[in-house]
């Protein structure tokens, strides 16, 4: 493709400005939920606006020429096997990995240090002092080693923590997936950053449950469905263990569902990577893909199985 000119499909007019400078790139505006562009008959990449829905599928056959999909996020679960036959799919993953390390860190300094309770008390105008947990010392197993588990990984060690590793095989430095029961029962944070697939949906079931040792704190920073819901209440419930969550299953949480009221929970809405400054850094990434594509070289975050 190099030498030649390649139409971009952008969602928004940051997306435009971030294009407009790269060589070999012509992007053309359009807004989800109204019809496309002239233009997008030409469009070999498309940059989705939107979630994966049952209208997606009609909207890809009016791009002829399609062969790339760039995600502005790094979770592709609803678009892998979805798309026509010889479109790629590539993610945006490295954008959101330092925020979403911060946010886990946020939720473990608040869980330790008992914020939750000294806010309350602080409405209360009742001035008790207590001692609480730390982080400090915790031994703290990151199932994931990617680039959110390794932004994370960077953020733990100055707070004096002892971090593991897990990813789909061992290599230096990082454990393999099979090593995890004997793992868990260790460790006294487990933090979940990967990405939902076929080997891990429901990964997080009874039995990892119950091979954590009482009182350690399970953080999901992954997708709801890497974690069996019924068996999480049922540890939760009990008191044995305690969990803060970013994502659910299912998600959005309905308002009658018992995880709103589970004790020992600390819960948000899928805001991990929801910061300032977030789509500026999807752009940073999308566009150096988009660049790799133009210049006739696979984007570096092609989606596949692995974490």
């Amino acid at each position: 493709m190099a030498g030649m000119t390649v139409t971009v499909l952008v969602p928004d007019d940051d997306g435009v400005t971030a294009l407009t400078e790269v060589a070999g790139v012509h992007p053309v505006r359009y807004t989800a939920g109204e019809p496309l562009p002239a233009e997008a008959a030409d469009a070999e990449v498309l940059i989705p606006g939107f979630p994966w829905s049952s209208q997606t599928p009609a909207l890809l056959a009016e791009l002829p020429r399609l062969k790339l999909i760039q995600l502005l996020s790094a979770g592709a679960e609803d678009w892998v096997g979805e798309l026509p036959p010889g479109v790629l799919l590539a993610t945006c993953r490295g954008a959101h990995g330092g925020s979403t390390a911060e946010w886990v860190m946020a939720v473990l300094l608040s869980m330790f240090r008992d914020l939750g309770a000294f806010a309350h008390a602080q409405n209360e105008r009742d001035w008790t002092p207590r001692s609480t947990d730390t982080l400090q010392g915790k031994r703290v197993l990151i199932v994931g080693a990617g680039d959110l588990g390794r932004q994370l990984r960077r953020k733990l060690e100055p707070f004096d923590t002892w971090v593991t590793m897990v990813g789909l095989s061992a290599r230096d430095g990082v454990h393999g997936v099979d090593e995890l029961p004997g793992l868990l029962t260790d460790s006294e944070v487990v933090v979940l950053m990967v990405p939902l697939t076929s080997r891990t949906q429901g990964m997080v079931d009874a039995a990892f449950l119950a091979a954590m040792p009482d009182g350690a704190l399970l953080v999901n920073a992954s997708r709801g469905q890497v974690v069996d819901t019924e068996a999480l209440l049922g540890a939760l419930t009990s008191g044995r263990l305690r969990a803060a969550l970013d994502v659910t299953d299912p998600e959005p949480l309905p308002p009658e569902h018992p995880l709103w009221k589970a004790p020992g929970l600390l819960l948000t809405p899928h805001v991990a990577g929801s910061v300032r400054g977030a789509r500026r850094r999807s752009y940073v990434v999308a566009v150096a893909e988009i660049e790799r594509y133009v210049q006739g070289e696979l984007p570096q975050n092609l989606v596949h199985g692995e974490y």
